[in-house]
């Protein structure tokens, strides 16, 4: 009986050894829009899985060195990029990212912030809009892809790009809603995913319908990781129903895409 226990001591410590070798430190790297969401949903995931999940942090584009091009151009190594889909896209064509592993994670849209008990002027409508940006004194948008899209697309579209250029300014590696808490900025624009998680701002709404930008952000698995296995498993639940509440709160729109594998 004694040599029976023994012989099943060993192999469920066998099996143990066994599980645990195949768990994995999954290295993510994610601009602000899904920083907030992916902050609440990795230990959800931790919870179901035996993979571990390491979190950094980087713009979409531009050259800040904590960008996610140029922290890849450094030669950092990470197993997924989470990211606007059209940079995203960039990084599969140069051959950072594997072809035919995009998933669409979440649909983000913008809107601004003013100071915590600062009046809350109204964007709700175009007019509204383009007088409360001329109005402003100083004005804070993200140097990534919804200030791209502000200061090449909706400022000339509105024919304000001259004023905007005297008190409009970039905000280089941080949140533009901190920026706005401190009274550095009037009013600040950025994804509202990325504004609401910010003390000391209030949300006044999204940009109206007719100068909004929707952009979706999506994940990609890079060509030379370790952990592929871990890295679809982990894209699979973030694409998943588990994760929608989360995501919602997060001020996202959830995708719910088709996997590719």
């Amino acid at each position: 009986m004694r040599k029976i226990f023994f012989t099943f001591l060993i192999l469920a410590t066998n099996v143990l050894q066994v599980d645990y070798s195949y768990a994995a430190e999954i290295q993510v790297i994610t601009s602000g829009a899904f920083a907030e969401a992916l902050k609440q949903l990795v230990p959800e995931y931790e919870k179901q899985s035996p993979n571990k999940v390491i979190i950094s942090y980087g713009s979409s584009m531009g050259a800040a060195p904590d960008s996610i091009p140029s922290r890849l151009a450094k030669g950092e190594q990470f197993d997924i990029l989470i990211l606007a889909a059209p940079s995203l896209e960039g990084f599969i064509k140069s051959g950072d990212l594997q072809s035919g592993a995009r998933v669409d994670l979440v649909a983000s849209v913008m809107g601004a912030v003013v100071k915590t008990g600062a009046p809350k002027p109204d964007i709700s409508t175009m007019n509204g809009l383009k007088l409360v940006l001329l109005n402003a004194k100083s004005v804070a948008y993200s140097a990534s892809a919804s200030g791209v899209y502000l200061s090449t697309e909706l400022f000339p579209k509105m024919g304000i790009s001259e004023q905007m250029n005297k008190t409009a300014r970039k905000i280089y590696s941080e949140r533009v809603a901190s920026v706005v808490a401190r009274g550095d900025a009037d009013l600040g624009f950025q994804q509202v995913s990325e504004l609401l998680p910010i003390p000391g701002v209030d949300f006044i709404g999204e940009l109206p319908q007719e100068a909004q930008k929707t952009v979706l952000f999506s994940a990609g698995i890079t060509s030379n990781t370790q952990n592929l296995d871990a890295s679809k498993d982990l894209i699979v639940f973030l694409a998943s129903t588990k994760a929608v509440d989360t995501i919602q709160k997060a001020g996202l729109k959830p995708v719910l895409p088709a996997i590719p594998w």
